[in-house]
């Protein structure tokens, strides 16, 4: 298999990364339409699109922020460096801390986070295989491995699909969130979403290459790890109720 593998769509070879993340795009939506429809809302019409924007805007400075924090290459480029990175780790944290900020300016004190679990689930699950089928380039290839599964994205060398690898947790990860959802209370589906999906990329990180900042872990670990901590203050609560039951 010769990397990027591009998409034949008619008279068009299409880059596998705009096609898949594109369709991610557009799932994605489709499912956060459904789950609105199906749930319901906690707030307004004008306040959940005035949080969509909010998570767009923080999701967009955040990802291509630490990306850039994480890639010494890219800081020596400058303001071109800035805009060219993104990490979905940096996406998610900064997509959390617009809509915290702008909940607090509307008065919003109800969880909103729950509706955007599965439309995250299936987008991430979609645009890494995307990544996948970008090969060196996207920068999303693991380390060298002897593993009968590695892959050879043209540099002559078996490595971990680590995007991959990532496909196939979100979609184990959306199966067991689909099951722990009909008795969670609300917002607590979001909180195990990202505790668990920042564990996850700080352990499958360890086999991609990348510079350590401190104690062996690069710059998109410790944002993890921060983001850990961050909800580690309700994993401790709750563990008095492990099937965090809605309140009667």
């Amino acid at each position: 298999m010769t990397f990027p593998v591009w998409i034949p769509i008619g008279p068009w070879r299409v880059h596998p990364h705009l096609v898949f993340e594109g369709l991610a795009y557009v799932i994605g939506f489709l499912a956060y339409l459904r789950a609105r429809a199906r749930r319901g809302d906690q707030v307004s019409h004008t306040a959940r699109w005035s949080l969509v924007a909010a998570v767009f805007i923080g999701a967009a400075i955040g990802s291509r922020a630490l990306a850039w924090l994480d890639d010494s290459s890219a800081q020596s480029a400058g303001v071109a460096g800035l805009l060219a990175g993104k990490t979905l780790v940096g996406g998610l944290l900064g997509g959390l801390i617009a809509t915290e900020v702008q909940k607090r300016r509307l008065g919003i004190r109800a969880s909103t986070g729950d509706l955007y679990v599965f439309p995250l689930v299936i987008g991430i699950a979609i645009g890494r295989i995307g990544c996948l089928l970008s090969g060196l380039p996207d920068g999303t290839f693991g380390t060298a491995t002897s593993l009968p599964w590695g892959i050879d994205f043209g540099d002559g060398v078996l490595r971990h699909p680590a995007a991959l690898y990532e496909s196939l947790f979100m979609i184990g990860l959306g199966l067991v969130l689909a099951r722990f959802e009909r008795g969670a209370a609300p917002g607590n589906t979001f909180k195990v979403f990202m505790a668990s999906y920042l564990a996850f990329r700080l352990l499958v990180d360890t086999i991609k290459p990348g510079v350590g900042l401190a104690l062996g872990l690069t710059t998109i670990q410790w944002a993890c790890v921060c983001g850990l901590m961050y909800y580690a203050w309700w994993l401790v609560r709750e563990r008095a109720d492990p099937l965090f039951r809605r309140p009667e």
